[in-house]
């Protein structure tokens, strides 16, 4: 154990680089999991009580829900069950370099007012389209600045991000739902969802107006603080259209820590990385703990509902607009208690499938689904995000967002019956 605590840092820093290594692939997708759990392990110690308690309920469901699968025949892959978050934890760890470039300048004040809700909301969700998971982090380190970051903030940065899903091509969400809806014209979602987005926007700006009577401390919208999520955003604009099928995610994780490197403002490199990875990389163990937990959940999850396919047995219906509005509702449901989109997605289209529904419907269901469950769940992706790194309770990030669920998923529900 005392060996696994001295190089913890390098266990982090191992994830990454190993995972990369995978990609090609060069190597097994198994020396990244071992490297993973390993640095869970050694960053055990240092995670706060709740969340030690959070990570064991989330493993012992996981696992009584595949012991339980296993004894009705379904059975899930090692992959699944240990190494689903993998890639979650590698850009994690990448974008973690960042930290390397934050400005030491904490006296400019930041925004306030309805003014700054708006720029911090449009914000987070242009340049949050394009790089995702790493601009929430440059935006929520820099609105809480000593302080917590506060529950508004939070569903302002959660929500605002995650309605990008419904347009931005550079999105995971986007790639899943062409994926598992063959045939879905892209294109043709693109209006339907730039005005699901931008009710979001007008949605939570005014709530978080009328909560906090305009004593909002948004993101200093400035090119100065800027210019690194532009960079990112410009390289990985750039990278994408040279290599396509590379994905988003694998460019984040390859540029991020390039870009932090390059840009870092320290006299000494070499000491910088040095400390950033002995000192700096162990602070993650949260964000390990609680991924690799999630996934353990979600697998067990997933199990138990293809052990009983029959309960999920769609062939007597249509894909009218209420099985539609049922289905996309069951996905909201299922990601608010923890499952991530992707699981709920790779379910849902084999069921709906073979009742030949329109491609782009059923494209705008899962990115629907993707966008309003990732931003109301303290569970999944962003929640986790929340939870382990800032501090803001599950329950305060579910009971924040049920009403912005439920009239996303009324108003998805519309568009769809009107517009698709």
């Amino acid at each position: 154990m005392q060996i696994f605590r001295k190089y913890t840092g390098w266990l982090v820093l191992g994830t990454l680089l190993f995972y990369l290594l995978t990609v090609p692939p060069f190597i097994s997708i198994l020396l990244p999991t071992i490297l993973a759990w390993s640095a869970n392990v050694a960053m055990w110690h240092t995670l706060a009580p709740s969340a030690k308690r959070q990570v064991s309920w989330l493993m012992a469901i996981g696992i009584a829900a595949l012991l339980f699968a296993a004894s009705k025949g379904t059975w899930m892959t090692w992959q699944q069950v240990f190494a689903v978050n993998l890639p979650m934890l590698a850009m994690f760890v990448a974008v973690s370099f960042l930290d390397l470039t934050g400005s030491k300048d904490e006296s400019r004040p930041l925004p306030k007012g309805l003014s700054a809700i708006f720029n911090t909301a449009i914000g987070v969700q242009v340049l949050g389209a394009v790089i995702n998971l790493s601009v929430i982090m440059v935006f929520a380190d820099r609105m809480k600045g000593a302080i917590r970051l506060t529950p508004v903030q939070q569903f302002i940065l959660t929500r605002s991000f995650s309605a990008a899903a419904w347009w931005s091509p550079f999105f995971v969400a986007t790639g899943v739902a062409i994926t598992y809806a063959p045939g879905m014209q892209w294109q043709k979602t693109l209006l339907p969802g730039l005005l699901m987005a931008t009710i979001s926007i007008i949605f939570s700006s005014i709530e978080a107006y009328r909560r906090t009577k305009g004593d909002f401390h948004g993101y200093p919208i400035r090119l100065e603080s800027l210019f690194i999520p532009m960079f990112l955003a410009s390289c990985v604009i750039f990278f994408h259209f040279i290599w396509p099928d590379i994905s988003i995610l694998v460019l984040i994780c390859i540029l991020a820590p390039i870009a932090a490197i390059l840009l870092m403002r320290t006299q000494s490199r070499q000491k910088s990385l040095s400390h950033f990875v002995n000192h700096k990389l162990p602070q993650i163990g949260s964000q390990f703990a609680l991924f690799l937990g999630a996934g353990v959940f979600s697998s067990g999850i997933s199990a138990i509902i293809l052990s009983y396919p029959q309960f999920f047995n769609l062939d007597a219906f249509t894909f009218s607009p209420l099985l539609f509005s049922l289905t996309l509702a069951a996905m909201i449901i299922a990601g608010v208690i923890g499952i991530h989109p992707v699981v709920s997605v790779a379910i849902a289209s084999p069921m709906l499938l073979p009742l030949n529904p329109d491609p782009t419907q059923l494209g705008f269901l899962f990115l629907s689904a993707w966008a309003i469950a990732a931003g109301s769940s303290g569970l999944t992706g962003l929640g986790l995000l929340m939870t382990s790194r800032y501090q803001i309770p599950t329950r305060t990030i579910i009971n924040n967002s049920r009403h912005y669920a439920v009239l996303m998923w009324l108003l998805c529900s519309i568009v769809n019956g009107f517009l698709l």
